[in-house]
């Protein structure tokens, strides 16, 4: 049996990537985040709090 206990990340887009760097768009998108206010829950991993680092000015981390 799989053990549902895996943390999750709520992360919401809060400014609008139009004018940054292109790799910054695409780390937004990887994150699955398409308008203003979007929000994903994602699971807690290194791959995924590095694509959040890389964007923090863009997105807000919720509880």
């Amino acid at each position: 049996m799989a053990k549902d206990n895996a943390k999750t990340v709520k992360v919401r887009l809060v400014k609008s990537p139009n004018s940054c760097q292109s790799r910054h768009r695409t780390s937004v998108k990887a994150l699955g985040l398409r308008k203003l206010n979007d929000v994903r829950e994602l699971k807690d991993s290194p791959s995924v709090r590095g694509l959040i680092n890389q964007v923090s000015y863009l997105v807000r981390v919720e509880d």
